[in-house]
């Protein structure tokens, strides 16, 4: 193999480093397998034969998502190990707002050089966002590319496919006035924003073993905290409860996800300060001389997902959504649309408009 393979290796391609690193990953993936799975890594393609049980019109959801800049912060930090949860949790927080139970992710991972050690960090964080999202890591690609990036950078794209049933999708379409608006706690930035988070974190001088200003933790802990994962909550409030609406809170913030899942004629109207805000935005708003209105369209501001439901299983909600671990608050209500409105409204207090 090594003399068949020296040319290659001669041109910066190491298959034998790629085939070791996949051997020594089986055990680790195997460890997200549910009974769905059919084969193991390593084929051309990942079998899955799904549990359609109950389901009168079984429905497959799609997603895919990347870590985006975010990336560059784990370079500069030489921090490895949360990114790969990011990349599970942006698939598949996505098609979850559509009501889907994530059945299988896949992953592609890109560098110039592989690094073994780095890139099974970088798996592991995978692995447990799989696992925490109750899905396969179904298989994926490992591409050494020489000259392609810089020395020590790498590439994350992923996938995932849920499934629903036709009769439970949840698209926004039963919204009406007087719902509750559902704000489920964001762990931080999440990993949308970061190309203006490193502009501003360059001007403040701060590095990443410093305190970050308002908190204990260091400056790589805060930005380098993984999106949080709203699975299991989720899932706990559908199994028995109506959910009308749904959004993940990502690139657009506020103003422009919200309105996705709104049919005409209503608006969502927001009550900012009725939740807790992360110090991070806070340092974000002050050191970017940011208004709020412009923090809520960038960022999610400590709100990373919405649920819209009745007014009657509100209460229900919230406490179902905060026992299964993501805190939860009523942030604001649906009312009917004003022409001269946009579909978001944010009512500010004085101090903060």
């Amino acid at each position: 193999m090594s003399d068949r393979a020296s040319a290659y290796t001669a041109a910066g391609v190491n298959i034998q480093a790629a085939n070791s690193f996949i051997d020594g990953i089986k055990k680790m993936v195997g460890s997200t397998f549910t009974k769905g799975v059919v084969t193991d890594i390593g084929g051309f393609g990942g079998l899955f034969k799904p549990d359609i049980s109950g389901m009168q019109e079984p429905v497959l959801v799609a997603g895919t998502d990347g870590v985006g800049t975010k990336l560059k912060l784990a370079f500069d930090f030489d921090r490895h190990d949360s990114v790969g949860i990011d990349l599970v949790a942006m698939s598949v927080n996505d098609i979850l707002v559509q009501g889907a139970k994530p059945m299988f992710f896949l992953d592609y991972f890109a560098t110039g050089k592989l690094d073994a050690q780095k890139a099974t960090t970088v798996l592991a964080g995978i692995v447990e966002g799989c696992r925490e999202s109750e899905c396969a890591l179904l298989g994926g690609e490992t591409a050494e590319m020489p000259d392609f990036y810089a020395d020590g950078e790498y590439d994350l794209s992923g996938f995932c496919v849920g499934i629903v049933d036709n009769a439970r999708i949840v698209d926004g379409s039963s919204v009406a006035v007087g719902d509750r608006i559902v704000g489920l706690a964001s762990s931080g930035v999440h990993s949308n924003g970061y190309s203006l988070v490193r502009k501003l974190l360059a001007e403040s001088g701060l590095k990443g073993d410093d305190t970050f200003p308002g908190t204990e933790q260091s400056v790589a802990d805060v930005l380098l905290t993984p999106t949080r994962i709203y699975v299991k909550p989720i899932k706990a409030v559908l199994r028995d409860l109506e959910v009308k609406g749904m959004a993940h809170i990502t690139g657009g913030g506020f103003y422009d996800n919200i309105p996705r899942v709104l049919p005409r004629g209503v608006a969502a109207r927001i009550r900012f300060g009725s939740w807790k805000m992360p110090p991070v935005f806070d340092w974000l708003k002050e050191q970017g001389r940011l208004s709020w209105p412009e923090m809520l369209q960038i960022f999610n501001c400590g709100i990373g997902y919405v649920c819209i439901v009745s007014p009657d299983i509100c209460d229900d909600v919230v406490g179902r959504l905060s026992g299964a671990g993501a805190p939860a608050t009523v942030i604001g209500e649906i009312e009917a649309l004003d022409k001269h409105e946009e579909q978001v409204v944010v009512d500010f207090p004085p101090e903060c408009a």
